[in-house]
């Protein structure tokens, strides 16, 4: 069983997907989508569900929810819930809303640890963004296993 998660934008759709012991998230590809209007989602939609058809087991869809430090909506939220909804009617599968504040810098940051040449990064970043998103998903979904601390030496 496999979660893929997405960094949906108004020109890009960065694509992740989890491990089969939904332990870990990976960045996959960025999708290009001309804009997220009705013909738009339908068609990003399509390209989604053919790339969840092609990874083995892929149980649900986690798309991550653009808001606003204050938690109030952006203005793409709404047309990534039009996204998000009509992914669901196309492959069927779940599609959970994960906010993704500061998804975007968290995912940048990481990558300049590696790769100082941004122009490298920027076309890396949807794909790790959606990694991130992923991984803030099954970290904190019920039912998985909490890592036992270790007691520091005295």
């Amino acid at each position: 069983m496999r979660i893929v998660g997405l960094d949906v934008g108004a020109r890009r759709i960065g694509v992740a997907v989890s491990d089969a012991t939904l332990t870990l998230a990976r960045p996959v590809t960025v999708l290009r989508a001309a804009a997220l209007e009705v013909d738009g989602a339908s068609v990003a939609a399509a390209e989604v569900a053919r790339l969840a058809e092609e990874e083995d087991g892929v149980s649900s869809v986690v798309v991550g929810l653009p808001r606003r430090l204050d938690g109030s909506p952006t203005a793409i939220t709404a047309r990534v819930e039009a996204f998000a909804a009509e992914l669901e009617r196309i492959t069927g599968l779940p599609v959970v809303r994960q906010d993704e504040r500061l998804t975007s810098r968290e995912a940048e940051s990481r990558l300049a640890v590696t790769d100082k040449d941004w122009r490298s990064r920027k076309e890396r970043l949807d794909a790790a963004a959606a990694a991130v998103i992923l991984q803030e998903y099954l970290d904190l979904r019920p039912g998985r296993p909490v890592p036992l601390s270790v007691d520091p030496e005295p």
